[in-house]
Parts: C-alpha cells; structure tokens; sequence
C-alpha cells in the first residue's frame, strides 16, 4: 500500500454543516466528504483490493467507492484532517489478515480430572440407592 500515491486518489468535496453554529453554519462550507475508488486505485495491489472490498464491504458504494464525511470541527482544513486519518486508519485495519487459530489438544490432567469427578459421583449416586437384600 503506497499511502503517497492513495493520498493523490483521494477526491475531497466540501458542503455545508447541519446543526448548530449560526452564521458559520450557513455561509461556510466545513463538512469535507471523502471519497475514494478502490477498484480503480494504483497504490493498491490486487490482493489488497480484494482483501480490502472484502472487510468493509458494508462500507462500499455498489461501484466500489468508499465515502468518507466530517464535520465535526468548525474548520474546513481540520476536517480535511480528521476524514484523511479515518481513511488511513480504515485502511490499515481492513489490510490485516486475522492470525490463523491453532487448535490445542485438551490436557491429560484434564482428562483424568474429569474422568476422577465422573466416578465420585456415580459413586455417590449408587450410596443413594435402596440397598439390595
């Protein structure tokens, strides 16, 4: 993964924010909306591309784009910011692969133990029973 090169892939746009904020809100565009296309990216190989589309597949558009928005800082340049380090993050997280689990073997010690607790208890049980005349 060429981060530099995925840098250059990115397209921003810019939007105005919901909420409260008063004449901020409604006369500049802070909310920045990131989107990239995995399919379409050089600084990606194919097997992170599948590796990638295959982890955040719910995050993905039908056409392969991943869309990113922030507004929550009042500044459009610290927004940038914000959504850009998501990005990255995203990214780096859908590119691990889970370490392959190795099944361990169940103790002999175990075993015994259970096998011992096994027998006190059917013999507990048979001093419960009516004794035979």
């Amino acid at each position: 993964m060429n981060k530099e090169v995925l840098q250059q892939e990115l397209n921003y746009k810019t939007a105005r924010s919901s909420g409260s904020g008063g004449q901020n809100v409604n006369k500049v565009e802070t909310k920045v909306i990131l989107s990239f296309n995995i399919n379409e990216s050089k600084g990606l190989t194919e097997d992170e591309k599948q590796t990638i589309s295959k982890n955040i597949a719910t995050r993905l558009s039908n056409e392969g784009v991943l869309v990113l928005q922030c507004d929550e800082d009042r500044s459009q340049l610290r927004n940038k910011k914000i959504v850009t380090d998501r990005f990255f993050t995203i990214l780096d997280n859908a590119v691990i692969k889970p370490k392959q689990r190795k099944p361990t073997k169940v103790p002999k010690a175990v075993i015994k133990k259970r096998l011992k607790n096994k027998k006190l208890n059917s013999e507990k049980k048979q001093m419960r029973k009516r004794p035979d005349f």
